[in-house]
């Protein structure tokens, strides 16, 4: 365990934001997953389109569609740019939101 948070330590920059284990396990590889379907569109399509006209022997007959959809996939989820590119992403996003939690609430006065 002391291993592991000397490794994260070292990796991590100086100006770099802490990412909890939900964002770097969970929410940032689904963005990554989502770009990925977005930028794969033509495996995705030529895959589905294959299951759809074959039902149940796709199994058998869809397996070219499916390695090259595998293939483009894992090309995005094994590039270090690009989970770079989703990463600082959900970090945007992350601190546009909190910027917007931070917002000021006007109080309510009360005329009696």
């Amino acid at each position: 365990m002391a291993k592991k948070l000397l490794m994260e330590s070292v990796c991590s920059t100086a100006g770099e934001p802490k990412l909890r284990h939900v964002e770097k396990d969970i929410l940032i590889p689904k963005i990554m997953k989502d770009k990925a379907k977005e930028l794969c569109s033509e495996q995705v399509k030529d895959f589905t389109k294959c299951c759809k006209d074959t039902g149940f022997l796709m199994v058998v007959k869809c397996q070219k569609e499916n390695k090259l959809l595998k293939e483009c996939l894992t090309g995005y989820y094994s590039d270090p740019a690009f989970y770079e590119e989703c990463k600082a992403e959900y970090l945007k996003a992350r601190e546009e939101y909190r910027a917007a939690q931070d917002v000021p609430h006007q109080k309510h006065s009360t005329s009696t």
